[in-house]
C-alpha cells in the first residue's frame, strides 16, 4: 500500500515538474539572435522583397573573421536569403526574370560579387555553384561613420524603375545598382 501511494505521489510530482518546466521555458523564449528581416521596393504596382536573417556583430570580427574572405556567405544567417519579384530586373549587368531566387555573396578584400541562384527554400549553407542565375560585382558605398552591429540588406536612392541594393555590416557598405524592366 505504501509502495503504490509513495509511486503515486512521486508520479504526481513528475508530471508536475514537466509541466512546470515546459511553463517556464515558454515564457523565457528569448529573440533570436539572428531575427527575421525584410528589404522590399515597389515600382509601381510590382514588388520587389528580400527576406534574410540580421546576425549582430556581438563583438565579434565580422569580415575576414566570421565570415571568411573568397568564400561564399549566405548574406545572412541561417536560411538562405530570399529575393522574390514579380517584375524583370537587371542587378548590375546580370537580367534576372521575374520570379524566386537566392541570393549569395562572395566577400573579398578587393571587391565583393552579388551571386544569384536559381535554388530555393535551402538552409543557407547549402549551395549549388551550377545553380547560379549569375554573378555581378558590386561596388564599394559610402563607409559608415560607427559600426554597423546588425545585418542591413536595404534598397537606397530609388527613383522611377532605378534603385540600389545595398548590403551593410560592421565597416562594410556594397550595393549593386537594380532597374526594373517592364
Amino acid at each position: 500500500m505504501q509502495r503504490r501511494t509513495f509511486a503515486k505521489t512521486f508520479c504526481c510530482l513528475l508530471v508536475a515538474t514537466m509541466i512546470g518546466s515546459q511553463a517556464f521555458a515558454q515564457n523565457d523564449k528569448k529573440p533570436p539572435l539572428s531575427p527575421p528581416a525584410k528589404a522590399s521596393v515597389s515600382f509601381g504596382s510590382h514588388t520587389v522583397t528580400i527576406d534574410y536573417s540580421a546576425p549582430s556583430m556581438r563583438g565579434r570580427k565580422i569580415f575576414g573573421g566570421l565570415v571568411p574572405y573568397d568564400h561564399w556567405w549566405r548574406t545572412g544567417a541561417n536560411s538562405a536569403t530570399t529575393l522574390k519579384t514579380d517584375i524583370n530586373l537587371k542587378i548590375g549587368d546580370l537580367n534576372v526574370p521575374a520570379g524566386t531566387y537566392t541570393l549569395y555573396t562572395l566577400p573579398a578584400k578587393s571587391g565583393w560579387t552579388l551571386i544569384v541562384n536559381k535554388q530555393t527554400g535551402q538552409w543557407g549553407t547549402k549551395y549549388d555553384e551550377t545553380q547560379d542565375l549569375g554573378r555581378v560585382k558590386m561596388l564599394d558605398g559610402v563607409i559608415p561613420s560607427s559600426p554597423v552591429e546588425t545585418f542591413q540588406i536595404k534598397f537606397e536612392h530609388t527613383q522611377d524603375l532605378s534603385t540600389e541594393l545595398h548590403l551593410e555590416w560592421e565597416t562594410t557598405n556594397v550595393y549593386v545598382p537594380v532597374k526594373a524592366i517592364p
